[in-house]
């Protein structure tokens, strides 16, 4: 690591719900600030004004607070290297693009798109760069006398990087080593719109990231074909000496592997692709997110740390401090990373195993409360320890214990046919008795006198426990059964036991 401080961003567009990549590419820009005792800079990309959308910004925001990715500065956190809105800065691009003009590093350009493509259909795959450009109407070509009237004209234009050819660009990845790329493939990337007065991602990204001092670019693999240009155009700006460090991560592939995660292959495999859910202002279509689906932000970020990265061992359960400490950016892959749904669900399994009984207590109380049901606090947290190692997500936990909290008013007819003997009743009977004598209805105490009891009458204790078990839960499920009786306590117990048996004799 050079001495210089590291400071890194992300830089999403507001055009709609924050991609699960996308929040990948921010958490690893995320653990290597904090690593090196950097900044994470938050930025807006919006430079291409057609295609905003309301509430996007917000969006991005807010489901970074949920996931816990903390930035330093940027859009709504301040800083000294304001504005961090690109639609904000546009008399700093306009001036950077008057440098590269002055310099003949660039070229106004006044081709229509109806001479555009006419050009495309008469040369085969048709490029604009060195081969082409003296054959179209821009400042090269044209006398300065014209160029000046056009624009005063208000004619419109754009301003092209002027890329020499037959140049090998070297850009030294941290992840994929070193890329040659021949300047020959690369067009004269458009620069910048005289229409909306707004430079292209090109130009607006270099700019932005040498004025705000960024160390490193960590992105998403989508960005390597566009890196030479970026190189090229710090050397056109004479920044080569402190231009950032190169990342480009590898893409998050669908669960089969074929192809890049999109959001149709989350809806056609029920899983989410968002953070959060997402109401799209324009179509009125509303895509599930991760908060939603019950997922805890913790396991979000555990699960996507190791989709394209590994700690080098066979640790998987990293809490974000412990990812802080172990993250490496020559550990990521090149390869794309298939995106196991399955996992991420295993992970919230063991977040939740993690968390304490109360924790989970508070976040099962809603659920409870929109069945209708008001528990004490201390009843709910020992139901959550009982049945919480059941469950992949917290809602899933009502399904699996309501019978803790309503009495069943069915039998599940298999249960039923298989557990339910002919002498269940009377047995069931017997026992609603035995239990209503207890002064003592604690769990080791009712244990004791039970088995004592089955022991006693030489009655079958797998008999016995199975009715026991249909008369308070009404199907074959649930933890162990003096866990339950305990936690329903005696009055509730002996009732739900009385109420079966006038059901099922």
């Amino acid at each position: 690591m050079s001495e210089r401080k590291v400071r890194v961003r992300f830089a999403p567009s507001p055009t709609g719900a924050l991609h699960i990549g996308g929040v990948r590419t921010a958490l690893y820009n995320y653990l290597f600030a904090r690593q090196h005792g950097g900044e994470l800079i938050f930025r807006i990309e919006d430079t291409d004004s057609h295609r905003f959308v309301p509430g996007a910004e917000e969006y991005i925001i807010e489901s970074f607070k949920w996931l816990g990715i903390q930035f330093d500065e940027g859009v709504s956190f301040g800083g000294n290297y304001g504005p961090y809105r690109q639609s904000e800065r546009r008399g700093i691009y306009k001036k950077y693009v008057q440098v590269l003009l002055d310099n003949g590093k660039a070229y106004i350009a006044f081709d229509t798109p109806e001479e555009l493509e006419a050009k495309r259909q008469e040369i085969p795959n048709f490029q604009y760069d060195a081969s082409t450009r003296t054959s179209m109407r821009n400042s090269l070509t044209l006398p300065k006398e014209e160029v000046d009237k056009l624009i005063a004209e208000g004619k419109q234009y754009v301003v092209r990087f002027k890329i020499e050819p037959n140049e090998d660009v070297h850009v030294h990845d941290l992840i994929r080593g070193e890329v040659v790329i021949n300047s020959s493939i690369l067009d004269d990337k458009v620069l910048y719109k005289s229409a909306d007065e707004l430079p292209t991602y090109h130009l607006a990204n270099i700019v932005d990231d040498h004025l705000m001092e960024v160390s490193h670019v960590i992105r998403g693999e989508e960005w390597l074909p566009s890196a030479p240009l970026h190189v090229l155009l710090y050397r056109a700006f004479g920044w080569e000496d402190t231009m950032p460090e190169f990342a480009h991560l590898p893409l998050l592939l669908k669960p089969d592997g074929n192809g890049k995660l999109s959001k149709r292959d989350g809806d056609r495999l029920g899983f989410p692709v968002f953070p959060l859910e997402w109401h799209d202002p324009k179509t009125g279509e509303v895509s599930s997110g991760y908060r939603e689906s019950g997922y805890l932000p913790e396991a979000v970020i555990n699960f996507l740390a190791l989709l394209g990265w590994n700690p080098g061992n066979d640790q998987e359960i990293m809490p974000m401090d412990e990812l802080i400490k172990l993250f490496d950016l020559h550990r990521c892959s090149k390869a794309g990373a298939k995106f196991d749904y399955e996992k991420g669900k295993w992970f919230n399994h063991e977040y939740i195993l993690m968390k304490s009984d109360e924790e989970i207590a508070q976040l099962f109380m809603p659920i409870l409360k929109e069945h209708g049901i008001e528990a004490p606090m201390d009843k709910v947290v020992t139901v959550v320890g009982l049945m919480k190692g059941r469950v992949s997500f917290i809602k899933e936990l009502w399904d699996t214990c309501k019978f803790f909290f309503v009495a069943p008013t069915e039998y599940d007819e298999k249960t039923v046919k298989k557990r339910w003997k002919e002498d269940s009743a009377e047995r069931m009977t017997e026992l609603a008795a035995l239990l209503e004598s207890l002064n003592d209805f604690s769990l080791t105490h009712q244990e004791e006198v039970v088995m004592k009891w089955i022991e006693d009458k030489g009655y079958h204790l797998g008999n016995i426990m199975n009715a026991f078990r249909l008369t308070l839960v009404g199907e074959g499920k649930g933890p162990h059964m003096f866990d339950i009786s305990a936690v329903l306590g005696k009055e509730e117990t002996v009732a739900r036991m009385r109420r079966a048996v006038e059901v099922l004799k």
